[in-house]
């Protein structure tokens, strides 16, 4: 399972995703998140999945990365699904003691399950086609204007890129930790839930302790870089908006655009 984790890996490419700017990338995908939590109409859900496939088409990431980005919250999805289904009242298709089901809850955990599948999709492509010094990039020129209100926006670009970045190293870490506490003979998958609390204990210590020693070793290389923050720092690739950015903008909007027609115009289901 922590293998299948894939958050904050990055997978080099020539798409036109790839070479979009990241600050293009990072609107587009807010856009697409707002865009999929204000569809109400199955039909306008059909078009977000489409744009999404069709994204994914782009970039040449192989299909079997979604599968793999997925598994991690497959319980939450489980979750969402059942809670939905249980708890939303409706027209009754099915009672049986305290169960019942309606066609709005069955509908509605249909719907949110599409939701969290593309949203979480979707939010990964842009992962999967920008490195992270790039992201660091991305962000701090989009909220560049919040530094008039003396807000840290270089310290908090460089700590979203740096936690993003250390996800799959930890995740390693966590593997290998696992791995060599069994082979003491430490036993993490049978018993009930507080044993396999107490179990997880060998585990966390050393990963606490690995990751407050990398976090240092990673302080004392960026001052022995004399690294200050923003202040005098230069890049070597600039960041500039070209006609295949213009070009993503204007496909979104207009799969904005159709998604809102069809919340206006077509009847409305959930």
């Amino acid at each position: 399972m922590l293998k299948d984790i894939t958050i904050g890996q990055y997978f080099p490419g020539k798409s036109v995703l790839h070479r979009l700017d990241p600050r293009m990338k990072i609107l587009l995908t807010v856009g697409y998140i707002i865009m999929l939590f204000t569809v109400s109409n199955p039909l306008g859900l059909c078009v977000g999945i489409l744009f999404l496939i069709f994204a994914y088409t782009l970039s040449g990431i192989p299909p079997r990365m979604i599968i793999k980005s997925l598994k991690p919250v497959i319980p939450i999805i489980i979750f969402t699904t059942v809670l939905n289904m249980f708890f939303v009242q409706g027209d009754p298709l099915f009672e049986w003691g305290i169960i019942h089901i309606s066609r709005q809850g069955l509908l509605t955990a249909v719907v949110m399950t599409i939701r969290i599948i593309c949203l979480i999709a979707g939010t990964s492509l842009l992962t999967y086609t920008t490195s992270p010094i790039t992201l660091t990039d991305g962000l701090e020129r989009l909220m560049k204007p919040l530094k008039k209100i003396h807000f840290p926006v270089h310290e908090l670009s460089m700590m979203m890129t740096i936690a993003l970045r250390f996800i799959p190293t930890l995740i390693e870490e966590t593997d290998k930790i696992m791995s060599a506490q069994k082979a003491r003979g430490a036993d993490l998958e049978s018993g009930g839930i507080m044993q396999r609390a107490k179990a997880l204990v060998p585990i966390l210590i050393p990963l606490f302790v690995s990751a407050f020693r990398r976090a240092d070793e990673l302080a004392l290389a960026m001052e022995c870089r004399c690294y200050r923050g923003d202040v005098g720092r230069t890049r070597m690739k600039q960041l500039h908006y070209s006609w295949q950015d213009g070009v993503a903008a204007l496909m979104t909007v207009i799969c904005i655009s159709a998604v809102v027609a069809v919340n206006v115009f077509a009847p409305r289901l959930f």
